[in-house]
């Protein structure tokens, strides 16, 4: 089953979507699913981790949510400090008004950038953590396809547009902001033994090497799917890396 609701606090409305077994309030353990640049809370990555992972374990739900100025999001400006506030509004929702016993953190590309900044800033309130291709170097990979042309525009302070579904606006301070902080030096060491990484071998924006590199560093698991690019495409690779994913969530600490 599911359910949309927002979270309205703090001048914010965050737009959320609840996967859950047969009650919203009996899951004791609840995940929280990002996703990366351009998508939506309505994805299909999301919607298959959910119905696969609550069909083995009932106690289990998942909550995703929209990014500001993604899906259904009535912001259009985006600024960093406001990807936390979601997530953090969101986190603390799961446990004060659904009263989950515990919290995981599965983040795809950008939600795995933001889940590790989010850790750099407050700390780790998640039992275990699952990233699948997380954008490492963000900055570089929004950055990587911008013209000459744009950056004159960015430069005199106008907007670019990206995205999919949705127009999305990047103004050169967002991509300041992100430049200004990288999660690459950060020390993750603490947190290590929460944390999976899954990598695709044929991942256009985060190689297996960045991964490797920065999972060694931190002594943190991680796993390469073979042939899988960033999105995994092929269905085969994401149902593998699914049930990575809910093997490492289902082993309860």
């Amino acid at each position: 089953m599911e359910k949309k609701f927002d979270i309205n606090k703090e001048g914010y409305s965050v737009r959320c979507l609840y996967y859950y077994d047969k009650d919203p309030r009996h899951a004791d353990d609840l995940v929280i699913s990002t996703y990366g640049f351009g998508g939506k809370k309505e994805n299909h990555a999301t919607e298959k981790l959910a119905d696969k992972l609550i069909s083995k374990h009932k106690e289990f739900g998942v909550i995703t949510f929209d990014w500001p100025c993604h899906g259904e999001d009535a912001r259009n400006r985006m600024i960093l400090d406001e990807f936390l506030e979601y997530y953090r509004m969101v986190t603390d929702y799961c446990r004060q008004e659904f009263g989950a016993k515990r919290i995981y953190a599965y983040g795809t590309s950008l939600g795995g950038y933001m889940t590790l900044f989010y850790l750099t800033r407050f700390g780790n309130p998640f039992t275990r953590i699952a990233l699948r291709v997380p954008a490492l170097n963000i900055y570089s990979n929004l950055t990587s396809d911008i013209t000459d042309e744009e950056w004159k525009k960015l430069d005199k302070g106008k907007d670019i547009i990206r995205g999919y579904t949705r127009k999305i606006k990047v103004s050169e301070e967002f991509l300041d902001q992100l430049k200004a902080a990288p999660v690459t030096d950060k020390d993750f060491m603490d947190f290590a033994d929460q944390m999976l990484i899954i990598a695709g071998s044929k991942d256009q924006y985060t190689s297996v090497d960045q991964i490797r590199d920065f999972c060694e560093k931190n002594v943190i698991e991680y796993q390469v799917v073979e042939n899988a690019d960033h999105p995994f495409t092929d269905p085969s690779l994401m149902d593998y890396a699914i049930s990575l994913i809910i093997d490492w969530f289902g082993e309860k600490e």
